[in-house]
């Protein structure tokens, strides 16, 4: 199980220090908001971010393109220093092209779903994608409350990733918190998003251990 704390929810006059508070806390990944006001609507960070959080920390940078038409955007954010780059099922023409042009730009591929969006609008490019994440809140804003009926679709990602044997990496973003990560990672998360609950404690070190101790078992 791994831990990709928000940037989102850390404090925008120091991200940099905050990634690299998240890296001292045993972080696995650095999860990375991009909003375009369009998608979703909300105006977030842009490859400057990116390329600024990549000088800050040797965490793998996971970014989650939250934008419409997002193969506008990939050469630049994997230019940036994007080891994972995300994109919306609902939000591209050519899913399957645009996971092709991820790869082929050299980093990890993945693939966000919304809450109600089902699980058959990528059954057939699973083949194709390192990272499926199934949010678990609306995409948009931080310091949502998490959506449980999204955890029968997760266990059924979950057992469909499992019987066809796939390398791909289950992540959920949405409502993280010691309670409701056990409840993911039952239901067959293996990384975990979680922002308010690690940037907006007072002690990210002590967050990321409370969301490890409780999926421990």
């Amino acid at each position: 199980m791994k831990i990709a704390p928000s940037i989102l929810a850390a404090d925008f006059a120091a991200l940099g220090a905050a990634a690299r508070a998240a890296a001292a806390a045993g972080a696995d990944y650095l999860h990375v908001d991009v909003m375009d006001g369009h998608f979703v609507p909300n105006l977030t960070l842009g490859p400057a971010a990116v390329k600024a959080l990549r000088r800050s920390v040797e965490l793998p940078l996971d970014v989650h393109l939250m934008v419409e038409d997002p193969d506008r955007f990939l050469e630049d954010f994997v230019r940036a220093g994007a080891d994972i780059l995300t994109v919306h099922a609902e939000a591209g023409y050519h899913l399957h092209r645009t996971l092709q042009r991820i790869r082929a730009l050299g980093a990890r591929a993945g693939v966000a779903l919304n809450p109600a969006t089902p699980l058959a609008a990528v059954e057939a490019v699973l083949s194709q994608v390192d990272l499926l994440l199934i949010m678990t809140v609306n995409p948009g804003f931080g310091g949502q409350k998490f959506l449980p009926f999204v955890l029968e679709k997760l266990a059924a990602t979950r057992e469909l990733v499992d019987r066809r044997e796939l390398a791909v990496e289950l992540e959920v973003d949405g409502g993280i918190d010691p309670t409701t990560a056990a409840e993911a990672v039952a239901a067959g998360a293996q990384v975990l998003v979680a922002g308010t609950a690690v940037f907006g404690a007072p002690d990210v070190a002590a967050a990321v251990s409370a969301l490890r101790g409780a999926v421990a078992d």
